[in-house]
């Protein structure tokens, strides 16, 4: 076993039988009181260098998303294809565009001209020696005043979840697959 805290030591199959890797997420999370309606999968390999996050290869389980994973040039890498901060930057203000739009046609106002710009930084945790990231979005809204704006602001910030995660973190699961 590692030595990582409780929260995130992964769960080993009981002995009796295997467990389905897909399965804590429809069932801690998809439940009556709290529904999943969208189940997002994708598996990453390590590639050539067996390392996923270097030259790993991310592919979803529907095939829309299949792409090469590297390292950015700031960290060394060739940076020849997006890595994990690119992808997690992109999932961000994609989510929160999309409730701040929401929000902006309730409010009768356009939302056509927002952009979403999402800035992830991966540097090391002083608490740990390990890493963390650091997310910031900015909003570009031409036309509307900062006293119309930041209410909607404040508001689709409760409204994406992404924004949520980044303030309270996630129920996750880390599980190991049994052998085939």
């Amino acid at each position: 076993m590692t030595d990582l805290p409780p929260a995130q030591a992964p769960r080993v199959p009981p002995e009796d039988g295997p467990a389905n890797p897909a399965s804590p997420t429809e069932h801690d999370h998809g439940t009556a009181t709290s529904p999943s309606f969208y189940v997002a999968r994708v598996a990453v390999s390590g590639g050539g260098s067996a390392h996923g996050r270097a030259t790993g290869r991310a592919r979803s389980a529907d095939g829309v998303l299949d792409l090469e994973l590297r390292v950015p040039a700031e960290l060394g890498g060739d940076a020849t294809g997006p890595d994990p901060e690119q992808l997690f930057a992109a999932a961000y203000a994609a989510c929160f565009h999309g409730a701040l739009s929401l929000l902006a046609r309730r409010h009768r106002l356009d939302p056509g001209p927002i952009t979403v710009e999402a800035a992830v930084a991966l540097g090391r945790d002083p608490a740990d020696g390990g890493y963390r990231l650091r997310a910031d979005l900015v909003v570009t809204w031409p036309g509307v005043g900062h006293d119309a704006a930041a209410p909607l602001l404040a508001q689709a910030a409760t409204l994406c979840p992404y924004a949520k995660m980044t303030r309270h973190g996630i129920p996750a699961t880390i599980t190991l697959a049994p052998e085939p």
